[in-house]
């Protein structure tokens, strides 16, 4: 049935790569419901995207298929008023207003400022890795390096990084029980101001929209305690460079939302991801240990075997046919990268695991003008753990336990065992 597409609980099991394939031989372009999940109420439906080229265009032609009319998530905000405060995100943008945000924080992640980080990072990854022996959840081991990583880019005190990945579980994982209430930050361990913004976390009752400011109560005061902080001491930071900006108040907020849990989720789904892969692929894993000079194009692989973001929704702005199908201005129009990264048009023996594949056309980071701003960053600190990997003897010890969300392919758990080669 076409709304397994859609239903959190199907991700649970695996991505339904057999459903992807049958859907872009048979309707590349089709309708798909949106049942009542649990609390959650049913939506309008929308037209999902699965073959590569289609997915492609979408995501070319702002023009067509817009990001702001009603944001890029799968399911629409609850209200008009989230709708309209969640538009100020730059995720949430079109040209030319996605194009002016971008250029206040793109010099943070051009490939010579992330060079510059690269032996921190490096650095960084070996410390985590080298403490790692034993039975233990990989999960937990490398969850730390992308919020450190962005603590030290947003310039937030290295003692609240844990309030990042706090903030990233409950908007990330509201699908999900157990990372919908996931707090892992002590508050004896904060600085002031994340104490005080701890104080604020509210209490929801009911299926409340997770990127509303009344989920996030907490988050936007932090975000704007610290610009108080930076106000009065700028440094060589992104949000430093935000409110020199020029940004308006609920584009400070949505842009901080955005650093804190898009640059967090993706290595927290892609890392552990790219393990299990290698785990399920001994040749391949023996076969990169043997030709360590291969690790850049394996991290491409692993992105496209195994994307950390499945899916990211659209709107028609006008009528038009996509693949043969008539599409009303104002639908909702998702495209799966999980479906086109399998594209058999594209990538030759796509269910094939291949850590020399080349080219490797994955669409894992997006494409056109919302291009992932942290791929260059991504890859570095992929590379930097996978390269500590290498030389150690890994085993699974139990079965990985994966997220349940429709949005998000992570992983909760991978026990594994970790010891000297």
């Amino acid at each position: 049935m076409r709304e397994e597409i859609y239903l959190p609980a199907t991700y649970a099991t695996g991505v339904p790569y057999g459903t992807f394939r049958r859907l872009r031989a048979e309707s590349p372009v089709c309708r798909i419901p949106e049942p009542a999940v649990g609390p959650w109420p049913p939506g309008p439906g929308y037209w999902a995207v699965f073959r590569h080229a289609d997915v492609k265009h979408v995501l070319r032609t702002p023009e067509l298929f817009s990001s702001h009319l009603g944001a890029t998530q799968l399911r629409d905000p609850d209200t008009p008023a989230d709708l309209e405060f969640v538009r100020s995100m730059m995720l949430n943008q079109d040209p030319p207003g996605h194009s002016r945000l971008r250029r206040i924080v793109a010099a943070a992640f051009t490939p010579r400022a992330v060079r510059a980080l690269e032996s921190t990072i490096e650095d960084r990854a070996r410390a985590l890795i080298g403490s790692a022996r034993g039975e233990l959840d990989f999960v937990d081991v490398v969850a730390d390096l992308p919020v450190w990583t962005l603590a030290h880019i947003m310039g937030v005190p290295s003692q609240d990084r844990r309030l990042l990945y706090d903030w990233a579980s409950r908007v990330i994982g509201y699908q999900d029980d157990e990372y919908a209430g996931l707090s892992t930050a002590a508050a004896e361990s904060l600085s002031p101001m994340g104490r005080a913004a701890v104080k604020q976390t509210p209490t929801l009752r009911g299926p409340v929209n997770p990127r509303s400011p009344a989920a996030l109560r907490d988050m936007f005061a932090y975000a704007h305690a610290l610009a108080d902080a930076k106000r009065q001491k700028p440094g060589d930071d992104v949000m430093s460079r935000m409110l020199s900006g020029g940004l308006t108040d609920a584009e400070f907020e949505n842009m901080f939302f955005l650093f804190a849990v898009a640059g967090n989720e993706t290595l927290r789904n892609g890392i552990p991801g790219g393990l299990l892969t290698l785990l399920d692929h001994p040749d391949q894993f023996s076969r990169l240990r043997e030709n360590p000079e291969l690790l850049p194009s394996a991290i491409e692989e692993m992105l496209r075997y195994w994307p950390p973001v499945m899916d990211f929704r659209r709107t028609a702005t006008q009528d038009l046919n996509l693949a043969g199908q008539d599409i009303r201005a104002g639908d909702k129009v998702v495209v799966y990268h999980a479906s086109a990264n399998r594209d058999e048009t594209v990538f030759p023996a796509p269910d094939t695991f291949d850590i020399a594949r080349t080219p490797n056309d994955h669409v894992s980071f997006g494409f056109g003008p919302h291009f992932c701003l942290g791929a260059h960053l991504a890859r570095v600190q992929m590379r930097a753990v996978f390269r500590e990997l290498l030389p150690l003897h890994i085993e699974r010890t139990g079965p990985p336990t994966r997220l349940t969300s429709n949005f998000q392919n992570g992983l909760k758990h991978l026990p594994v065992r970790i010891s000297v080669a």
